[in-house]
């Protein structure tokens, strides 16, 4: 075996420097461009609404569970005495909890019990924003985690 030079340090070291910045550089690209954005325009005007929004939510007394099956999502939403709630307007997207290119919003029906809607989820962690309102007009919004295994 030879003698190490300078050059061979060198360039060892510089190539070790180099895959660190370049990892940190792709690292960093990925933060950024998966990247939601911002979840409200003016956080000050958001931050006076949500007590108000959160208690009349509360009085409602509702229970929001997701269920995914055989490629349906099921989400029931009960009252406080257990029995389903009486909803208008009913809606949810699905989603990833990182990105938002896999967004959708499927159609939902009722079947008497529960909003159910075909849709196909791959294995892992989902989230479900779901918006709707009550018979008197109280609008009620939740975030729910779903995970899909298998």
């Amino acid at each position: 075996m030879g003698e190490i030079t300078g050059k061979q340090v060198f360039a060892v070291t510089a190539s070790a420097f180099a895959v660190i910045i370049g990892v940190n550089l792709v690292m960093a690209y990925k933060a950024v461009s998966t990247f939601p954005g911002l979840e409200v325009k003016n956080s000050y005007v958001a931050s006076q609404e949500f007590d108000r929004k959160r208690k009349a939510q509360e009085a409602l007394g509702w229970t929001v569970a997701p269920s995914y099956e055989g490629g349906e999502l099921a989400i029931a939403v009960t009252g406080p005495e257990g029995r389903p709630a009486l909803v208008e307007g009913f809606a949810a997207m699905v989603g990833r909890t990182t990105e938002r290119q896999h967004d959708v919003s499927p159609e939902f029906t009722y079947d008497g019990s529960r909003f159910v809607a075909p849709l196909e989820l791959a294995r892992g962690r989902w989230e479900i924003r779901v918006t709707a309102q009550a018979v008197d007009g109280t609008p009620f919004e939740q975030r729910l985690i779903l995970t899909v295994k298998g």
